[in-house]
């Protein structure tokens, strides 16, 4: 046989009939010797758990006969015969009527359960369904009554439960877990879950989230609709994956004993306060059965507690200071505080009250601070009702003296002892909290310190010493005047002096040497050090400090070499820069004279950039060729420094030079090319050249990357059209296109390099425009309006500015 047996067969399991059904499952056939088994097994079965859901009523009616006899003082027949009475004039049956009595007779949590859910009942006008013939009241007083008849038989407890009380609510299991103090759960009892189920799961370690570890952990009623969803295992989760589960601690007297857990076969819907309540009921009575100990009056566990005694003994055997607490609970049970039952002799109180008057006193009282949220009454409170220890370093514990808060440091350990609580704090020791600063300053500054007893000769080290000079903690410490022999040779002088200043002088003193360990290092370490001085002034110790420094001297060293490189290579750039600012001022300087050719009128200004580091490449001519044509060019090449400015000087004098043959714009850039391809250091650049016949006033022109010339002509500017032409430099062989402009009398042609008019925030076609509408603008002679468009320049990018005016004669 499988499944688990159940009481008044709220819950079938697979071999159990249902209600209606026949006792067994062989077809209706010839019966067999094993048919006629099974049926009589099985009938035998139902008999045993109708008689025990029986007896759970018996024992409600017959409490409800004892309260009748207490309270007519009449017998036992005579109280039988008014229960027979008090049922026929109302209309109840004896267990309804039986479970009134006892509630009116006992006024305790099961009998307010009972009373809201018929308050609320009658406010909804809703009612218990008459077919069961049995109100909460009567499922709850028979749950107790099944409860307290099994006694210290957690098992019985548990199908009392699923019988009496649970599985009218529609739920097909329970299971009730035994809370350990080392925080894990063990199975004491189940019902509703097959057998092996309940074996693989008779124990669930520490840190395994479960649902009832959950509840355990909130130490509240947790309620899941859909336990899949929720995505935390337990008991049964293979059996009713998508069924609701409910979890609820048990607990009295503020401690919690377990967790009882509910299941349902589906998905839970929302459950109503009083559906709550009365699950937390249940709970409530569960764990009335599981701590036999707890004494009826919450009052008197104050007085009797056995185990009080040997925890008492416990804490005077501790070195750390120790408090013992136990719990004080209100008429209802509930806890409220803790009593200080004993004060360790070694105890000490955070603001120096002697232990007489901590001993006996409540902990809120002299405590209220403690009361803090998430602070030490919730540690304790938690500790008590899980059982689960708490250990803390450094908490700040706060107390109250004359209304005034004063905060100290301590290391806390709290545990359970049976219904006591041990307290455990060491507070900080101002002075070893010191001294254990100073150890962690001198171990992060490689600092040891040492004292030297010049009467006796003793010399002591901390350990941090022992380590500076590669030394086992059982060696001799290295004295003073033995410190030339483990210093390099170079540094004797050095420590002759210091040595010196210190013993004969008497006069604090420091010294730098390189020590040489016997494991082969050598460290570089800084001593500091001052005499001691007894009463009649004469020398009697020194002490002071090694500090490894090392660390600190290759970083000087390598600072020191990092220094004199930056100076020369800064010495070197200055000096580099300087020639090529003097070459380029040589070639091009920044206000020439206007040239004046046959036809026109040629004026140049030149803006260098604003730092002498970025000396670009920029350059402009104007030549007056052997035939009578002018050539005007004008270029830039890329990058800044002595290479720009070199690259310059030979494409500006190679296209003077290449001009002379005779050739057009655009044969003089495909030439102009080849140079810049082939010179050594790969040069790129852009430049724009004319050749102007000043007899015709045409120029023909010719561009290679650059950005075109502008026209002036009548007030209105306009920019040449583009023409296809790669920067210099970029392949071995290019053509050039050129084109033929007409030029007029009073004609202004302005040629440019790109710091005229790049910004960073715009492209280049909106800068141009810019120029454009600029030299429109202008007014006045040549010179005049040069100077307006170099003033009104927007450009940002700080690089060499070039522009060439040419006046039309």
């Amino acid at each position: 046989m499988t499944g688990d047996t159940t009481r008044g067969g709220a819950v079938h399991p697979p071999s159990a009939p249902a209600p209606g059904q026949t006792a067994c499952a062989i077809p209706h056939q010839s019966p067999t010797p094993l048919g006629r088994l099974v049926a009589t097994v099985e009938r035998l079965r139902r008999e045993v758990l109708e008689a025990q859901a029986a007896a759970d009523g018996r024992a409600l009616v017959e409490l409800a006969k004892g309260i009748l006899i207490g309270q007519l003082n009449c017998t036992p027949a005579a109280a039988a015969r008014q229960l027979d009475v008090l049922c026929r004039e109302s209309g109840t049956s004896r267990l309804e009527l039986a479970a009134d009595i006892v509630n009116q007779a006992s006024r305790d949590h099961v009998s307010e359960v009972a009373a809201a859910f018929v308050e609320s009942a009658g406010s909804t006008g809703g009612a218990d369904d008459p077919a069961e013939h049995s109100t909460v009241s009567v499922r709850l007083r028979t749950a107790e009554s099944g409860m307290l008849a099994a006694a210290s038989d957690t098992q019985a407890v548990a199908e009392s439960l699923l019988t009496n009380a649970l599985g009218p609510l529609g739920a097909v299991a329970v299971a009730v877990w035994t809370a350990v103090p080392d925080g894990s759960l063990a199975l004491a009892g189940h019902a509703g879950f097959p057998p092996r189920e309940a074996v693989r799961w008779r124990h669930v370690p520490p840190g395994v989230s479960t649902v009832a570890g959950l509840a355990l952990r909130e130490r509240r009623l947790v309620t899941l609709a859909r336990l899949e969803r929720a995505g935390l295992p337990s008991i049964g989760h293979l059996q009713w994956p998508d069924g609701g589960r409910m979890a609820v601690p048990t607990g009295t007297g503020g401690r919690i004993h377990g967790v009882l857990e509910i299941c349902w076969p589906g998905p839970l819907a929302p459950q109503p306060p009083q559906i709550e309540r009365q699950v937390e009921a249940l709970a409530e009575l569960c764990a009335r059965t599981m701590d036999a100990a707890t004494p009826g009056d919450p009052t008197a566990l104050e007085a009797v507690l056995p185990d009080v005694a040997e925890l008492i003994d416990l804490a005077e055997g501790l070195q750390d200071p120790a408090v013992v607490l136990t719990p004080v609970l209100d008429p209802d049970g509930r806890l409220t505080d803790f009593r200080i039952r004993h004060a360790g002799s070694r105890f000490v109180d955070p603001v120096g009250r002697p232990r007489g008057d901590v001993n006996g006193a409540l902990l809120l009282e002299a405590y209220p601070m403690a009361a803090a949220e998430n602070g030490l009454f919730d540690i304790i409170e938690r500790v008590h009702a899980t059982g689960e220890p708490f250990r803390a370093e450094r908490m700040s514990l706060t107390a109250l003296v004359d209304q005034i808060p004063l905060t100290s440091v301590a290391d806390i350990s709290v545990s359970r002892h049976g219904a006591a609580v041990l307290l455990i704090w060491r507070i900080e020791d101002e002075t070893a909290r010191l001294a254990n600063l100073l150890q962690h300053a001198q171990r992060l500054g490689r600092i040891g310190g040492f004292e030297e007893n010049l009467a006796t000769g003793e010399t002591t080290w901390n350990a941090q010493l022992y380590a500076l000079h590669g030394l086992a903690a059982t060696a001799h410490p290295v004295r003073l005047r033995e410190l030339p022999e483990h210093a390099h040779p170079d540094d004797s002088v050095a420590l002759g002096r210091f040595l010196r200043a210190l013993l004969h002088h008497r006069r604090p003193s420091s010294v730098n040497f390189r020590l040489q360990r016997p494991d082969g290092i050598t460290r570089h370490i800084r001593v500091v050090a001052e005499p001691v001085l007894d009463a009649d002034r004469r020398l009697h110790a020194v002490r002071g400090a090694y500090q490894d420094i090392s660390a600190q001297h290759w970083t000087e060293v390598a600072l020191a070499a990092t220094r004199d490189q930056l100076a020369h290579t800064e010495a070197e750039s200055a000096e580099r820069n300087r020639l090529a600012l003097q070459l380029q001022h040589a070639i091009m300087p920044p206000t020439p004279p206007a040239i004046e050719a046959p036809g026109m009128r040629v004026a140049v200004r030149y803006r260098p950039a604003e730092t002498e580091s970025l000396v670009g490449g920029d350059w402009y001519d104007t030549v007056v060729l052997p035939s009578g044509l002018i050539m005007l060019s004008v270029g830039d090449v890329a990058g800044h420094g002595i290479e720009a400015a070199t690259g310059m000087v030979v494409l500006r004098n190679a296209l003077r030079g290449l001009a002379v043959t005779g050739a057009g714009p655009g044969q003089l850039l495909s030439w102009l090319n080849t140079v810049t391809h082939n010179l050594a250091k790969h040069v790129t650049a852009t430049a724009v050249c004319g050749i102007f016949d000043p007899r015709t006033r045409v120029l023909r022109w010719a561009r290679a990357g650059h950005l075109p010339p502008v026209l002036v002509r009548g007030g209105r500017a306009d920019a040449f059209p583009l023409i296809e032409g790669l920067l210099l430099g970029a392949l071995p062989d290019v053509t050039y296109g050129e084109r033929e402009v007409q030029l007029e009398p009073d004609d202004t042609l302005l040629m440019y390099t790109d710091g005229l008019v790049e910004r960073r925030d715009a492209s280049v076609q909106d800068s141009l425009g810019h120029l454009v509408n600029a030299a429109a603008a202008g007014a006045g002679d040549l010179d005049a309006r040069l100077d307006r468009l170099l003033a009104g320049s927007r450009s940002d990018t700080d690089d060499d500015t070039c522009v060439i005016g040419i006046q039309v004669g």
